[in-house]
């Protein structure tokens, strides 16, 4: 099972999330072959961290909360609050697996949450520039709670584009990037 999990900074949590970067690194080296894309989010200057990334497959619901949740930024409080949603990769790639590397172009995550009305996953749009793209999911993967994406495009307001607006009550778009060691 898929899963996506976004963990939101908590204001002014900066200096205990550098202080325990080896340690969040250290805890997710044991996942390295079940993540399928990670990474951190930032604000709008391209430089504060705001949150950071994991979309991850585990066995079930119960492994995934204990995934977000036993993460050592999460344990000491760096984060304000956990989106964590079962996913489906409807790529069917890791972001290593990208065509268009780590490093070209900005990136982003966007977030299609709450849809306003009851609406079947969308199929990924003819895109490129996609890194990963998945419907969002209920625990029991039955219900459609929005869209999760990660692109790569020239701006946020073209990265937003990668989502019909109208399917949802609410799209975020965050600065992000590739993450971890590997």
């Amino acid at each position: 099972m898929e899963f996506f999990c976004y963990h939101r900074d908590r204001p002014g949590s900066l200096a205990l999330r550098e202080q325990l970067q080896e340690e969040h690194w250290s805890y997710m080296d044991p996942f390295a072959e079940q993540l399928i894309a990670r990474g951190p989010t930032f604000a709008s200057d391209g430089e504060t961290p705001t949150g950071s990334v994991h979309i991850v497959d585990l066995p079930d619901p119960a492994a995934a909360r204990a995934f977000a949740f036993d993460e050592p930024n999460y344990q000491a409080g760096a984060y304000r609050d956990v989106l964590l949603r079962r996913w489906r990769n409807m790529l069917g790639r890791t972001m290593w697996d990208f065509p268009g590397g780590r490093s070209e172009g900005n990136r982003y995550l966007v977030l299609g949450l709450g849809p306003d009305r009851a609406a079947d996953p969308a199929e990924p749009p003819e895109n490129d520039e996609l890194v990963a793209y998945g419907p969002l999911l209920s625990d029991d993967g039955t219900a459609w709670l929005g869209t999760a994406a990660l692109v790569r495009a020239p701006d946020a307001e073209t990265a937003r584009t990668v989502l019909k607006a109208d399917l949802y009550a609410d799209v975020e778009v965050h600065d992000w990037e590739f993450g971890g060691r590997r």
